[in-house]
């Protein structure tokens, strides 16, 4: 890899100019900088610089995303009153409407559909795997140890509804074998209170 390129005819030559020494700064004009910054900061005391605002110090924040309001705020969006029927992950279902993160949703003719993306695993623990070589050595009913079995859940359900043309989705996650069919009765009863 130390000889140049053979068809090169000519074009670019790679590595240090000939002639000059290793370990050499770059031949740059005296206190002009190799690089710079495209745009100038405050910092530099330039006069086209950034006023003050998001993200620079001495800004007033404007209301909005990330501020607290003047007004008191209601944790529950306007029009959803009363008390939570059904809440599965990031979804509640409130009177006649579905809260979401993404906004609410209309309660009636809501779809509802749940996917199980979890799975159960079973295996024998290490520690049964100890106990039987060392039982097995004293006696043969060590082997008894390795009908221990653990069982673990791993994934997630995921929970979607589908309302007003919107759309909105959920992950649960799975922490027993049995978490699917909790997951489905609430769904149940959701799709219930849709259907009224």
């Amino acid at each position: 890899m130390t000889e140049p390129n053979p068809y090169a005819d000519g074009e670019y030559k790679w590595g240090p100019t000939p002639g000059t020494p290793p370990g050499n700064p770059p031949t740059g004009a005296p206190g002009v900088p190799e690089y710079d910054f495209p745009n100038p900061t405050l910092a530099d005391g330039v006069a086209g610089a950034p006023t003050a605002g998001y993200g620079y110090p001495g800004a007033t924040p404007a209301p909005g995303y990330g501020y607290p309001q003047s007004g008191a705020m209601s944790p529950v969006p306007t029009g959803a009153t009363g008390t939570p029927l059904v809440s599965i992950g990031d979804i509640t279902v409130v009177g006649d409407s579905i809260i979401t993160p993404s906004g609410t949703l209309p309660l009636r003719g809501a779809v509802w559909n749940a996917t199980d993306m979890s799975r159960t695993e079973e295996k024998i623990p290490t520690h049964a795997i100890i106990l039987a070589i060392v039982f097995f050595i004293f006696c043969l009913l060590g082997l008894l140890f390795l009908l221990m079995k653990e069982k673990t859940t791993t994934g997630f359900i995921q929970v979607t509804v589908t309302s007003g043309g919107r759309h909105h989705s959920t992950m649960i996650p799975a922490t027993n074998a049995g978490t699917f069919q909790m997951v489905m009765g609430q769904i149940s009863y959701a799709r219930s209170i849709s259907a009224m």
